[in-house]
């Protein structure tokens, strides 16, 4: 599996869209438990990569979905450095 896509442009912009649905759904759907947010964003990177891509290849899925689940991490590393600076 070729990892250069990492790289890519196109990363940051599926991280960000997934970023915000992960946001969007925490905060503005209250009938959603948080356990199910990185499986949202799972399916929507993975998803999201496809169509920016322009191309449907196991790459490009899994490239999408860790990008989802990268979004997850970044948005707890940045609560925690809010929170830590308001204590």
């Amino acid at each position: 599996m070729d990892l250069s896509f990492i790289t890519s442009y196109f990363v940051p912009v599926v991280m960000a869209g997934c970023l915000v649905t992960g946001y969007v759904v925490k905060k503005w759907i209250k009938d959603v438990d948080n356990k199910y947010i990185p499986t949202i964003v799972f399916i929507e990177g993975a998803i999201l990569n496809c169509i920016v891509m322009n191309n449907i290849t196991v790459e490009t899925v899994v490239g999408g979905a860790i990008c989802g689940l990268a979004s997850t991490g970044l948005h707890q590393a940045f609560t925690r450095l809010i929170e830590n600076k308001e204590n």
